[in-house]
């Protein structure tokens, strides 16, 4: 009569302070590297949202970063003091920090999402409650079933609990007690009807 029941979600949830301490590594990569580390950043952050939008903006990280060094690598100047090395340096580190501020928004997110319960698109939804079918009631002791009328279709909700009466107890007393004395009050029965 009863399903299977709801199936254990799948996949490991990892600490909150795991996710804390990864969080600030991947935050402090592009900061310490001076921007040039940033696709490492991205790449983390892909693979823990497998959003398209984070892989199309890893390639671009990975493509910004390529044509920043390519920039600083123009330059003539023997010392790399040239506008080319300068505005290549500035872009990398822009770049850098522009990632660390997306992914801490992405990945706090992410994960704020997780923990709230929302359906990840990698396991699939849980399977909807049985609710039972209403039968028409079969003919009882001969007398053909009462005619229907169709009920309107309801979502179905889930019953509450039944909490018991406060005072079951002391009432189931009192009912007791009341019974006994209407047994004792009771003249013994003679055959006599009563009037």
């Amino acid at each position: 009569m009863h399903g299977p029941g709801t199936p254990p979600p799948h996949g490991h949830q990892p600490s909150t302070g795991g996710v804390v301490a990864l969080r600030v590594l991947f935050a402090l990569l592009p900061v310490l590297s001076c921007g040039l580390l940033a696709w490492g950043t991205m790449l983390r952050l892909a693979l823990v949202t497998r959003k398209p939008r984070d892989w199309w903006l890893l390639g671009a990280s990975v493509g910004a970063e390529f044509l920043w060094v390519l920039l600083s690598g123009l330059d003539p100047t023997p010392d790399n003091s040239g506008w080319q090395a300068n505005t290549g340096a500035a872009c990398t580190i822009l770049t850098g920090l522009g990632v660390t501020v997306y992914f801490l928004a992405a990945d706090i997110r992410h994960h704020a999402a997780r923990r709230a319960g929302m359906p990840n698109a990698w396991y699939p939804a849980p399977p909807a409650p049985y609710v039972p079918q209403q039968q028409p009631p079969a003919p009882a002791y001969g007398y053909p079933p009462a005619p229907q009328q169709p009920a309107p279709q309801q979502a179905p909700e889930p019953a509450p609990a039944p909490t018991p009466p406060p005072r079951i107890g002391q009432v189931r007393a009192e009912l007791d007690e009341l019974s006994e004395l209407l047994r004792k009050q009771q003249p013994p029965h003679n055959g006599d009807p009563r009037p």
